[in-house]
């Protein structure tokens, strides 16, 4: 049983299982190999030179992985409601968690399917979004959205720090109290 599963292993997502990995919380990721970042040259990032998206994407991901967050390569087939937790189906295997963040960019079709409340699109090419809270939050219990999926802007820097604040909320919700994720240098 995972603590937080991410559909979706982009921007949004990678960043958001950066931060549930580093704060302990048992993470899955689930890769469809479908990001548009794949197809993305990045020369706006903040601290970062000019990197090809799917370079950034496997930096991303290794980040997740460094801090114990496991990565699926498979496309998310069904979710369902299976008490207080959800079952995560795949072609190839079954997973079940306490919260799901969805981070899959411009498609809405495994939310649809959930029952989630879809919306639609404000930035260009992007039909439908999920309709979420301002803290993330959608329809459902313990069930998330974070970036382009969530009505946030395409661009990788802002949807992976929006990916990065629904995490910290998610870890907020499990701990019970605001969690807050600051290194210090030297120590």
């Amino acid at each position: 049983m995972y603590d937080v599963a991410i559909i979706g292993a982009g921007p949004a997502g990678a960043s958001a299982g950066l931060f549930t990995a580093k704060a302990g919380k048992k993470t899955i990721l689930f890769d469809s190999g479908k990001s548009i970042t794949a197809k993305a040259w990045v020369e706006n990032h903040y601290g970062v030179d000019a990197i090809e998206g799917p370079k950034l994407l496997e930096n991303g991901q290794k980040q997740a992985e460094k801090f114990g967050a496991s990565i699926v390569k498979e496309e998310v087939a069904t979710i369902k409601e299976n008490g207080a937790l959800y079952t995560i189906e795949t072609q190839e295997g079954s997973y079940e968690a306490d919260h799901i963040i969805f981070a899959t960019g411009m498609s809405v079709k495994t939310a649809e399917s959930l029952g989630l409340e879809i919306i639609e699109g404000t930035e260009p090419r992007v039909a439908k979004t999920i309709k979420v809270d301002a803290h993330g939050h959608t329809s459902l219990p313990k069930v998330w959205a974070a970036g382009t999926v969530a009505g946030v802007s395409v661009h990788t820097i802002i949807t992976s720090g929006d990916g990065a604040n629904v995490a910290i909320n998610v870890i907020s919700e499990l701990n019970g109290s605001r969690y807050v994720d600051h290194d210090v240098l030297g120590k």
